[in-house]
């Protein structure tokens, strides 16, 4: 998958209010026809791997401020938590479709590993 300029846009679905669910499959095919549309196309390995690292650094203040150890600073805004994750989830995305990962059998094959290796790791409830 290539394509253009690497950001977020809620795209026309989102702008018609008509917002849909999608597989992982479906949304790397989103996430590669939004970039499409800019010259610059996917950004540079270690530059996604930047912004990962960044995006995972605005998630782990968000989880330490919800846990109470690090207050907001006065008049810090508000942070959502699935925002925060989805910000993640685009990263991976451009990072997958940049080197034609198929993340849906991707997750498909870790989650039978997971399942397998450690069927028997914890306590079931």
């Amino acid at each position: 998958m290539t394509g253009g300029q690497q950001g977020q846009d809620q795209g026309e679905t989102a702008e018609s209010g008509q917002e849909q669910e999608h597989t992982l499959r479906e949304a790397q095919q989103r996430v590669d026809a939004w970039i499409s549309r800019y010259r610059a196309g996917y950004w540079p390995p270690l530059a996604n791997l930047a912004r990962l690292i960044e995006e995972t650094g605005e998630l782990a203040r968000l989880l330490n401020h919800n846990a109470g150890y690090k207050p907001k600073k006065p008049g810090e805004a508000a942070q959502d938590l699935g925002l925060e994750l989805a910000d993640i989830l685009y990263t991976v995305i451009c990072l997958a479709n940049s080197h034609g990962v198929d993340l849906e059998d991707a997750f498909r094959r870790v989650m039978h590993k997971v399942e397998t290796r450690d069927k028997d790791r914890y306590e079931r409830k």
